[in-house]
């Protein structure tokens, strides 16, 4: 490839069919797209809060499953080999949040 010198000044072939400014425009607008895209995520993005609450202090077993991506046999077998300890309360049944995070720090250990 040979550049060119015009104007005092060396000018680099481009390998792609493309003008700079069509380039950056099309760079700017893929950009925009992604952290449009980005950003749509992040908010579909499930979060566990309570009212009036700094943290959410019990979780139910789906909500343990989304966090986690797990299914619910997992979390079964998980309060089976002492993992997780479940709390009833009335008929239904929850986890603590110091379990979910004892959990996590394990996890990422």
């Amino acid at each position: 490839m040979k550049e060119e010198v015009k104007n005092g000044n060396i000018v680099t072939p481009m390998l792609f069919p493309y003008q700079p400014e069509q380039f950056w425009q099309s760079l700017r607008q893929i950009i925009r797209e992604e952290v449009a895209k980005a950003d749509k995520e992040r908010s579909a993005t499930v979060t566990f809060e309570t009212p009036g609450l700094t943290y959410k202090p019990l979780f139910k077993i789906a909500e343990i499953c989304e966090l986690f991506h797990i299914t619910k046999p997992t979390i079964y077998d998980w309060v089976r080999h002492g993992k997780l300890r479940p709390f009833k309360i009335r008929s239904r049944v929850f986890f603590l949040w110091q379990d979910i995070q004892d959990l996590l720090q394990h996890k990422l250990d």
